[in-house]
C-alpha cells in the first residue's frame, strides 16, 4: 500500500534536511509508477516558508487538513531552536507520532524531539555542532557521533545535513528491499554505503 511521508518544514529549515529525504521517497515512487509514496511538505500555516539562505517553499498542508502520515520526518536548521519550544509544533508532532509507523529526526531536529523527552536513555545522531546542546536538554542521551544514523523503536536520528539521504535509504531497504533501493540509488547516482551505518 501507498504510504504518506509527511516532512515538516518551517522558518529556517534546513534545506537539504528536507530537500534529501524529499527526494529519495518521491524519486523510488517516481520510478516504480508512483506507487509506493506520497511525499509532501507539511507546516503549522499554508504561508511560504523561507529556508535558511533564502530559499522560499510552499507547503502542501497544515497541521489542520494533513492527511494521515505514516512516516513523519523532522528536518534540522536554525530553526529548530525555536520549534523546540513551540507549544503548536510540539503538540501536533507527538500526536502524528502516536499514529506513524517511522518518525525520521535530521540533523539538529533532534532538539524538537530531545524537548518531547523522546531521548530518555536513549541513542542519537545529530549534527556534529549540536551533540552538547542535545545532551544539555536530555542528560541521559546517549549520543552516537561515530554512526551516520541509529534508531530506537520506531523512532531514527541522523546526523549532520546529508546522512537524512542516508536514512531515508535505509528506511527504503526496510520498507521495500534491496532491489527498489538500489535502483533509486542508481536513479539519484549516489554513492551510498550501507556498511557504514549503525
Amino acid at each position: 500500500m501507498k504510504k504518506n511521508v509527511g516532512i515538516l518544514i518551517f522558518e529556517n529549515v534546513e534545506v537539504l534536511d528536507f530537500a534529501g529525504p524529499f527526494e529519495v521517497f518521491s524519486v523510488s515512487s517516481e520510478i516504480h509508477n508512483h506507487s509506493l509514496f506520497n511525499t509532501f511538505l507539511i507546516s503549522e500555516t499554508l504561508e511560504t516558508i523561507n529556508t535558511i539562505n533564502g530559499m522560499s517553499v510552499q507547503p502542501k498542508y497544515n497541521f489542520e487538513n494533513a492527511p494521515h502520515i505514516d512516516i513523519l520526518i523532522i528536518p534540522g536548521g536554525a530553526g529548530t531552536k525555536i520549534i523546540k519550544d513551540n507549544s503548536t509544533y510540539l503538540k501536533w508532532i507527538k500526536k502524528t507520532y502516536l499514529s506513524c509507523e517511522y518518525m525520521l529526526s535530521i540533523c539538529s531536529g533532534a532538539r524538537i524531539i530531545a524537548n518531547l523527552g523522546m531521548l530518555k536513555n536513549k541513542p542519537f545522531c545529530t549534527h556534529q555542532e549540536v551533540y552538547d546542546e542535545i545532551v544539555e536538554l536530555e542528560k541521559t542521551g546517549l549520543p552516537q557521533k561515530n554512526k551516520r544514523y541509529t534508531h530506537f523503536d520506531n523512532v531514527y536520528t541522523s546526523g549532520g545535513i546529508s546522512a537524512g539521504i542516508d536514512l531515508s535509504f535505509e528506511i527504503l531497504k526496510k520498507i521495500h528491499g534491496n532491489d527498489i533501493t538500489n535502483s533509486t540509488i542508481q536513479c539519484m547516482e549516489y554513492n551510498l554505503n550501507f556498511n557504514t551505518n549503525e
